[in-house]
């Protein structure tokens, strides 16, 4: 999935989608608009997270609602 563009794994998610995404590839606004596209709908995973600030990772998960999950 990590070749997929952004705005294709936006379409992903919102469709119900779930998949896995080296997080440290993307700008974090790409990641809080992924989030939320995902938000109550499938399971999105992010990973190499461990560099992102607390701040970040608050934001993104907020947006989730519940269907993001972080790993190093």
């Amino acid at each position: 999935m990590n070749t997929q563009s952004t705005n294709d794994l936006i379409r992903i998610a919102a469709a119900g989608g779930g998949f896995k995404i080296d997080g440290a590839a993307r700008a974090t606004n790409d990641l809080i608009r992924i989030a939320a596209a995902s938000a109550g709908k499938g399971k999105v995973v992010f990973t190499n997270m461990a560099a992102s600030s607390t701040n970040d990772l608050i934001r993104i998960a907020a947006v989730g609602k519940g269907s993001v999950f972080f790993e190093d």
